[in-house]
């Protein structure tokens, strides 16, 4: 008895990848390690990768073949409706350990344009949101 496959076409969501909340965690090394991806209003979709940003990349393959499956399915397809907790009120520091290459390349980039690593690391942050909030 041979085993049929379907073919489901892919389908374009009424609401992108971005617009859903994601949430990527770390698996422990009894689980084979490396991140997981879950999307809390598609209950099942997830994936997972080797970094943080394989399982994002992972998860969008995840996302557009969970959307085409459950549209195929003839299953409605939750808009986006997760908010998570409110932030608490930010004191303005946080702690965050980095690789020790990154590290170094940070610290090396400092020093050649006569900043403090806290100074540059801010200016990328306050860059990429910049970037961001133009994107929306």
């Amino acid at each position: 008895m041979s085993a049929t496959i379907k073919q489901i076409a892919q389908m374009k969501p009424e609401y992108p990848f971005e617009s859903y909340a994601h949430i990527v965690s770390p698996l422990s090394a009894e689980d084979g390690g490396g991140y997981l991806i879950t999307f809390p209003d598609l209950p099942g979709c997830m994936s997972d990768g080797e970094t943080e940003a394989e399982a994002v990349a992972n998860g969008r393959d995840a996302f557009a073949s969970w959307i085409s499956a459950r549209a195929d399915a003839g299953k409605s397809i939750p808009a986006p409706a997760y908010q998570p907790d409110p932030v608490p009120m930010a004191s303005g520091r946080f702690v965050t350990r980095l690789p020790r290459s990154i590290h170094a390349k940070l610290a090396e980039r400092a020093k050649s344009e006569g900043v403090s690593l806290n100074t540059l690391v801010l200016a990328f942050i306050a860059e990429g949101l910049g970037r961001k909030d133009a994107h929306v």
